[in-house]
């Protein structure tokens, strides 16, 4: 929370040069770097009204070099949500989509488990899929098709965006703020009484396969 408002950390990942940082600063403060200079880590913090309800959008960009792939797990380690994003002029960027979002998967089940060894699976951090670059359709080399059937595949809601044109670049970062809040309003109370069941259940099956333990007499009244 910042003050009263809700905060949302989201992480932005995906290989160098797919246009990461111009998503970010054009979400965050509305305009378009022409400028290209690879960033390791660079935090942006701005207030919003998202279906006129305010909430602080905490945006994460982040290193796409393979270089940095240890830090990315910390990265997505402090991430509530993650806007994974290729370049639609770039088909190696698109390969590389999958690594990226079974890294997030990787690191958020090993934090779960860590935490809490015997709770049952939790739903998958909201991730959206951005083919970014829609702009540039002399340089196309990944369609339109190809990233919805991706974004289909993972689960993912899909956006083509220009960051240059500002086009559904706000939808790309909004819509993963609307699944944390439909989340944060259901899951409290079933994640707590899941984990108080998944332990329980643990609990007395531990107990009946304990060595010695004697099956108790069973009466059958006729």
């Amino acid at each position: 929370m910042v003050g009263n408002l809700a905060l949302h950390r989201l992480v932005v990942l995906g290989d160098g040069g797919v246009g990461k940082t111009a998503l970010t600063v054009q979400v965050s403060l509305n305009y378009f770097d022409h400028a290209y200079v690879p960033t390791i880590e660079d935090s942006y913090r701005k207030q919003v009204q998202i279906d006129g309800q305010a909430c602080v959008l905490n945006v994460l960009d982040t290193a796409g070099d393979e270089k940095y792939a240890v830090l990315r797990d910390q990265w997505i380690s402090d991430g509530d949500g993650f806007v994974l994003v290729y370049s639609t002029s770039s088909r190696a960027s698109f390969v590389r989509i999958e690594a990226f979002y079974r890294q997030i998967l990787r690191v958020k089940e090993s934090e779960l488990e860590s935490t809490f060894p015997d709770s049952p699976p939790r739903a998958r951090p909201p991730i959206v899929l951005v083919g970014n670059k829609s702009d540039c359709d002399t340089e196309r080399e990944v369609s339109t098709s190809e990233g919805a059937a991706l974004a289909r595949a993972l689960g993912c809601h899909f956006f083509e965006t220009s960051a240059k044109s500002c086009v559904n670049v706000d939808d790309a970062f909004y819509v993963v703020v609307r699944i944390l809040r439909k989340r944060r309003h259901r899951t409290p109370r079933t994640e707590k009484e899941g984990r108080i069941k998944a332990r329980r259940v643990a609990s007395q099956s531990s107990l009946s396969r304990a060595p010695g333990r004697e099956r108790e007499p069973t009466c059958i009244i006729l």
